[in-house]
């Protein structure tokens, strides 16, 4: 294959990577944005799966742009060279610098301390159900969940909401609402109101 064919397709494929980071990025950022998680999906694939699509792309994008400077790599050099009177010793040495800076740059965040600015969702549902504080009830559970952690039996839930009994149990509560138009805040009034009674 020649040069300039084998440059094209890199770089052909290396827009459309950048086209397609872009738009996964806007789309988690804007469409389903930090939140939504498991209570929105496009495509059938939620904030979290469109997250992962979005960094295999990254990585196809890096792939490809790492192939088109090794093809460029001559020019590249003779760029940063330039002729021995136009002081090529500094502009080696402002590139060194400049890759060493971006490398670092890059590679800071792995090298920092994650600090932890309060207990994850999923440890403080777990404590305050421990401790008999409050019953946590988000779209993401299902009625069984709620049923091993309240006690209160799904078919009185149902029941309660004026809900078919032959809903599936092992349906997200977030999806099941969408589908019967109930809010999840019903749900917990329900759980608790039950929870009360003698």
């Amino acid at each position: 294959m020649r040069k300039a064919k084998l440059n094209f397709i890199v770089d052909s494929l290396a827009f459309v990577a950048f086209t397609l980071l872009t738009t996964t990025g806007v789309l988690v950022r804007y469409v389903l944005p930090p939140g939504t998680g498991r209570f929105s999906t496009l495509w059938g694939m939620d904030r979290h799966d469109w997250g992962t699509v979005h960094f295999w792309i990254a990585v196809f994008l890096l792939v490809s742009l790492a192939l088109h400077l090794f093809l460029h790599w001559r020019w590249i050099v003779g760029m940063v060279k330039g002729s021995p009177r136009e002081g090529s010793g500094l502009r080696v040495a402002l590139a060194i610098v400049g890759v060493l800076a971006l490398v670092a740059l890059a590679g800071a965040p792995f090298f920092a301390p994650v600090e932890q600015t309060g207990e994850p969702p999923n440890r403080q549902r777990s404590a305050e159900h421990e401790s008999g504080e409050g019953q946590q009830i988000d779209g993401s559970m299902t009625l069984q969940e709620i049923q091993q952690r309240t006690g209160v039996p799904a078919a009185v839930i149902l029941e309660d909401l004026g809900l078919p009994a032959d809903i599936p149990t092992d349906e997200r509560l977030g999806r099941l609402s969408r589908e019967h138009g109930f809010e999840v805040r019903a749900v917990r009034e329900a759980v608790e109101k039950r929870a009360e009674q003698p």
